[in-house]
């Protein structure tokens, strides 16, 4: 490699910076997003995440039926440049139907923020998600929003991060008040001061007033006993918490944390300051070559996510790739390792939620968009050079399954054309009987949200009008060995078997008793909750 190329990737990954927000629904993320490009100047004006017509929507929620209902269903990415540095911000849906294309995201994440509403606390979804980053030993970054509103003291908060999620906590900035008398943070990293003063109608940028913690003028801009709340509070967690170890916070064993209000803009800024400084660099993905470096010369990206249809009006569908080494420039031949294809890459593109443009070059920890003529699945890899491939990405087993029904037979293409597109991306998995008389899809899904936007979608972007059939089954459970190893076993019972997409078979159960109630009965016959993946190793067990 040569030293220009080589100082030129040194320096393209020093300056990116790449994170995940993951959250329970409502905690503010989409909200938080917003503001968040507010500050990187991405925005001029913070969308609100409602479904009123009078509203600009966030711009993370481009898809339709986000809009309707002001809630986040897909992933998205946004780059933005900030201080000199490049980010790319992956906003995922928070609400659990939709784990698995959060779980697809935080592959391509280096950094998680984790968002906590502070009158809630840690939530169902949040501990779940938290596993798969301490899975990938991401480092952690936590904001505790709504700090304008009711909510619990943030002591407590902080206890039940250490105890639940077995975090240290590093405290970066601290709460002066909260709800109603939320009058701003302490910056422990600069020593500051910052009183905030609300912005109108919180779109644009909140006013900050910056001071020395001794200035006598605090206590004359805080009630008397807000300000001795505050200050036996700092002086505690000064004393008692722990030192900052930036070590610890890279191995995802140590969590900043951060308060503040993303609705009112509070403490945003100083969040995003102070991640800049911690967050982990684009660094090293594992391959059947051994760790991968970013500045490894040959480029190298795996598909983390498949859409469909972001922009309606020419049917497209998009891979988004996660560059992991080397340098990417337009036209380049690459290597798919699946299928052992030379591919052009002749039309890539910048994505910023829907809105896109076409980019020359790209880096590792950039997000990069190509358009998928069928040739892309989720887990490819792409290469130059010395062949090799990624880890493969988590599947769930889903837990729901139905019939979908297409009662208009002149629909037939567009059906057919909606399902297997929708399928490519991950929206839902889908099966098939293995009675060749039923020919209906079987949809597979974690939660029945994920059924209705297979159905909304097919009606809006498809022109399919659909019906589903539900089926009394909650647990999958592919076979190791495929169709010989199942033959062999002859006829079973309290089961269906059914075919996945790649004509695998897969058993469906009623319950977790049934599928216990085999394996006991049959242990020659090994079953698995984790789909195998085509291409990459082995898919790592949730």
């Amino acid at each position: 490699m040569s030293t220009e190329l080589l100082a030129e990737l040194e320096n393209a990954v020093d300056r990116r910076r790449n994170f995940a927000i993951i959250s329970h629904p409502d905690a503010g993320k989409t909200t938080l997003t917003e503001k968040l490009l507010l500050y990187g100047g991405a925005i001029h004006e913070a969308g609100a995440v409602k479904a009123r017509k009078e509203q600009r929507h966030a711009t993370s929620d481009w898809m339709e039926m986000e809009k309707q209902r002001g809630i986040s269903i897909t992933s998205t990415v946004m780059q933005f440049d900030y201080h000199n540095c490049k980010i790319n911000l992956l906003d995922t849906p928070g609400h659990q139907d939709f784990s698995e294309d959060t779980y697809r995201t935080l592959a391509a994440a280096d950094n998680a923020v984790m968002l906590i509403d502070t009158a809630k606390g840690l939530e169902p979804q949040t501990r779940k998600l938290f596993e798969v980053c301490k899975m990938r030993e991401l480092p952690i970054f936590t904001f505790i929003n709504k700090m304008d509103r009711p909510g619990r003291g943030p002591l407590d908060l902080l206890d039940e991060i250490e105890k639940e999620l077995g975090l240290q906590t590093y405290v970066v900035n601290w709460p002066i008040g909260s709800g109603d008398r939320f009058k701003g943070v302490y910056d422990r990293r600069f020593k500051k001061v910052h009183l905030f003063e609300r912005s109108l109608r919180n779109k644009q940028a909140a006013k900050d007033t910056m001071m020395d913690l001794d200035d006598p003028q605090l206590k004359d801009l805080i009630d008397p006993d807000l300000y001795d709340t505050f200050m036996e509070e700092l002086e505690l967690v000064e004393g008692v918490g722990p030192e900052l170890d930036i070590e610890q916070i890279h191995a995802g064993k140590m969590t900043p944390v951060f308060f503040g209000s993303a609705m009112t803009n509070f403490g945003v800024e100083l969040f995003l300051d102070a991640f800049l400084e911690y967050a982990l660099k684009p660094g090293n993905h594992q391959s059947t070559q051994g760790e991968i470096e970013p500045t490894y010369p040959e480029f190298s990206g795996f598909v983390f996510k498949l859409q469909a249809n972001m922009d309606p009006k020419h049917r497209d569908r998009v891979a988004f790739i996660r560059v992991c080494s080397g340098k990417f420039e337009k036209d380049m031949l690459v290597n798919h390792a699946r299928t052992g294809k030379t591919v052009r890459l002749s039309r890539p593109q910048k994505l910023f939620a829907q809105d896109r443009e076409v980019i020359e070059e790209a880096y590792p920890g950039d997000i990069i968009g190509l358009n998928n003529p069928g040739m892309f699945a989720i887990g490819d890899t792409i290469y130059m050079g010395q062949k090799l491939e990624y880890e493969g990405i988590p599947c769930f087993s889903p837990e729901l399954f139905a019939f979908l029904r297409n009662p208009n037979p002149s629909k037939f293409k567009q059906f057919n054309k909606g399902v297997s597109e929708l399928r490519e991306e991950g929206a839902v998995q889908v099966m098939y009987s293995s009675d060749e008389s039923k020919r209906d899809p079987i949809l597979a899904a974690v939660g029945q949200l994920q059924l209705e936007v297979v159905q909304f979608r097919l009606q809006n972007e498809y022109g399919v009008e659909t019906t589903v059939e539900w089926l009394p089954y909650t647990v999958a459970r592919w076979v190791d060995g495929g169709w010989d190893a199942l033959n062999k076993v002859g006829r079973i019972f309290n089961t269906l078997t059914v075919k996945d997409s790649w004509n695998r078979p897969v058993l469906l159960f009623k319950n977790q008793w049934n599928c216990q109630q085999l394996e006991g009965d049959h242990p020659e016959l090994t079953l698995s909750s984790i789909a195998p993946l085509g291409s990459g190793k082995e898919a790592i067990a949730l």
